[in-house]
């Protein structure tokens, strides 16, 4: 492999091959569950300027039948102290699965596995409030499983997240979801025959404060960072190691929207 190391005259050589094998080893770290503790201390994001967890308890009452879907390792559910024999999760990502078989079932928590959107094994009319933390979903399936007048709260990702990080790295980068945003959203919830009741949506800095932190996440979040490897990037990393020691960090965005809506039955098209 040739670098262009003209690029970035700041390095010496040697500092380049001491870099380029500390990334490697960051390259090679496993990731387990859905958890960027890693990271902690490399990494900072800010909160949106609206309360998901606030909001959401401002709706759940003790005598509703919850569905989380994608709860992850269910570290958000549980902290909505609802009762455990009227709550349901989903989740696809197999990690995922063995940590709520050894922590939310044993509590009576139920587990609907599904790697398919639109197909829940679960019964239709049934839940009281649905709630999703940036997972899929498929509006039908969510009509349908919902009570009629009931509730679903989902607060996503946009299409555009990290796309000011993405570009930096990735030659000719394009959004794998450019038209997941708010607005798209809102069309595809009425016309499902939901009446939506807030909304809202947010760009976010979020800052990183070593180029170890981008590696870890990139090669994680690899929809947003497609064909990413440290080889492959390594003139840019390079670029991105400069400007922290320039100024500390290197920043990107998070995006993110807010859906509160009531289902009407009123489903015509997903």
């Amino acid at each position: 492999m040739v670098y262009n190391f003209s690029m970035d005259k700041r390095f010496s050589t040697c500092h380049k091959r001491f870099l380029h094998e500390q990334w490697k080893k960051e390259e090679e770290t496993p990731f387990k569950g859905w958890d960027f503790s890693h990271i902690q201390s490399m990494y900072e994001s800010f909160d949106t300027p609206w309360d998901y967890a606030g909001i959401v308890r401002s709706f759940l009452k003790k005598d509703m039948l919850l569905l989380d879907i994608g709860t992850g390792d269910g570290e958000f559910l549980l902290k909505m102290n609802h009762p455990y024999t009227r709550t349901w999760v989903t989740e696809k990502y197999l990690p995922n699965v063995e940590i709520i078989k050894a922590k939310l079932i044993p509590l009576g928590i139920k587990l609907c596995f599904t790697d398919d959107d639109d197909m829940l094994k679960l019964d239709s009319d049934y839940f009281d409030i649905i709630i999703n933390r940036h997972e899929s979903y498929s509006l039908k399936e969510v009509s349908r499983i919902l009570k009629n007048n009931s509730l679903f709260i989902t607060q996503q990702v946009s299409g555009d997240n990290n796309i000011s990080l993405s570009t930096r790295i990735i030659d000719r980068y394009k959004p794998a979801y450019p038209d997941h945003n708010l607005y798209n959203e809102i069309n595809r919830f009425k016309k499902a025959g939901f009446d939506i009741i807030y909304s809202s949506e947010a760009v976010i800095p979020s800052l990183f404060y070593s180029v170890s932190a981008i590696i870890y996440y990139a090669k994680t979040i690899e929809w947003e960072f497609p064909g990413f490897n440290v080889d492959k990037c390594l003139d840019k990393l390079y670029l991105l190691q400069e400007e922290i020691e320039k100024k500390g960090y290197v920043p990107s965005n998070e995006s993110r929207f807010i859906i509160v809506a009531v289902n009407r039955k009123g489903f015509k098209n997903d």
